[in-house]
């Protein structure tokens, strides 16, 4: 009987066992699948950074047994994140296609101003809304049905539905590059400030404004900012892997994003930032150019030659402000994008863009202090209110402080309420706008 016994329970704690961890498998899976389908999956460096708190919540309920596994795990979490490269846990095997490079921290402006995929011109014409002071026609290639630019001759090739450019803004566009000469190559794009972007058409040197050019048959690439007709920053050592190529039997297709935030510009090549200029761009100024540029040069013979450069794709959107801005140059950033469970202090798992963001921010101004001010809306009363934003306040130090590495010493904590409301809080809408997180540099 005492045997009996014995099995019994042995068998009962088994599946006790068993069941506590498949339960937390599941609410990790949950969780993680629930932030991706609200559209993480643009970086899945904030997911899992975001998931971290939820992960480590979890693992506290149902501890596993095994230290070894434990041990494995968190080797195994420190060479993802040296890699740049972020794997979902392996208990969640349908999320590792998520990956990301950690410096493409790129995201498309929502508002798209234009976009040009050349679906309305026919293959051998000129697009309509573009410009040029020489030639090029629209053609497909491989069997595909995307149209492409292509552009066999030196020229500067203008999107008109590009201009005015805002502060906040990104362009999209994609690049094929095939070496089929001798050629010297030297693609472009500028972004420029100027009286008449039709005119600015002949000048190869800008006066106000940015210019990009790179060489696909050494993969370098370098960098101008003009202001006044006076140089005054470049880089021309750029390596940019993503352009390589010298045989024309493997082209080379690739993205180019460009993200301008008041005068920060950001450029990235596939998933790759290769840019990130804090002023790049006067404010004073008004950008109203984007134009391509093509030169073909043979060194050896004088003569010029034609060769394969092509732009697909092309999109033109407004963006959000720059939290970089924000915080450090005006002092003071205010969200409503790190989002709690209802009446707690648990920060939900889609506030992961914003921390991230925020993070990033303190640690490349390593010096910089900020107090961390949390609001609530009018819901409930008035003292519980105020002991939640402070709570709320404390939780967001924390992730920082835990899954970014920003030294808690620099951050303070403090909570108003609903002492401080931006509206009178009388419907759905206005009570979500009052509650917020406030981030103050000290």
């Amino acid at each position: 009987m005492k045997t009996i016994l014995t099995i019994v329970i042995t068998l009962f704690t088994v599946c006790m066992s068993f069941s506590q961890e498949t339960v937390g498998e599941r609410v990790v899976k949950n969780a993680k699948d629930k932030t991706y389908q609200r559209g993480e999956q643009k970086s899945d460096e904030t997911v899992d950074g975001a998931l971290n708190k939820v992960e480590e919540g979890i693992k506290g309920i149902f501890k596993k047994k095994d230290k070894k596994k434990k041990q494995e795990s968190a080797a195994e979490n420190q060479e993802t994140k040296d890699s740049g490269i972020q794997n979902s846990s392996s208990e969640n095997s349908s999320t590792k296609s998520i990956k990301k490079n950690s410096k493409f921290d790129f995201e498309p402006g929502q508002k798209q101003l234009g976009l040009d995929d050349f679906s309305t011109t026919n293959v051998g014409d000129f697009p309509l809304g573009w410009n040029t002071n020489s030639s090029a026609e629209i053609v497909t290639f491989d069997e595909n049905n995307q149209k492409w630019l292509s552009i066999t001759k030196d020229g500067f090739f203008l999107p008109e539905f590009i201009k005015d450019l805002p502060e906040n803004c990104t362009i999209e566009f994609d690049v094929f590059t095939r070496y089929v000469s001798n050629n010297i190559l030297n693609y472009s794009f500028y972004i420029n400030a100027v009286e008449n972007s039709k005119k600015d058409l002949d000048n190869k040197y800008i006066q106000n404004g940015f210019n990009f050019n790179w060489r696909p048959v050494v993969g370098s690439a370098s960098y101008f900012v003009y202001e006044n007709g006076e140089e005054v920053s470049k880089n021309e050592g750029l390596k940019v892997n993503a352009f390589l190529t010298n045989n024309p039997e493997n082209p080379i297709i690739a993205r180019v994003s460009i993200w301008r935030q008041k005068s920060r510009l950001r450029v990235y090549v596939n998933e790759d930032k290769i840019l990130d200029l804090p002023q790049a761009f006067d404010p004073k100024l008004k950008y109203n150019s984007f134009k391509f540029g093509a030169e073909y040069m043979n060194y050896s013979n004088g003569r010029e030659q034609d060769d394969e450069f092509m732009v697909a794709n092309v999109r033109y959107a407004v963006a959000g402000e720059d939290t970089r801005s924000k915080l450090i140059t005006e002092g003071r950033f205010v969200t409503n994008g790190i989002l709690f469970d209802v009446n707690s202090d648990s920060i939900k798992p889609e506030s992961g863009t914003v921390l991230k963001e925020i993070a990033s921010i303190l640690q490349e101004n390593p010096t910089v202090k900020v107090k961390i001010i949390g609001h609530t809306d009018s819901d409930g009363d008035a003292n519980s209110n105020l002991v939640l934003s402070k709570k709320r306040a404390i939780a967001v130090k924390t992730a920082l402080s835990t899954f970014y590495g920003i030294d808690g010493s620099r951050i303070e904590t403090d909570g108003k309420g609903e002492s401080q409301p931006l509206n009178k809080n009388a419907n759905a809408t206005e009570k979500a706008t009052n509650r917020r997180v406030e981030f103050i540099k000290l």
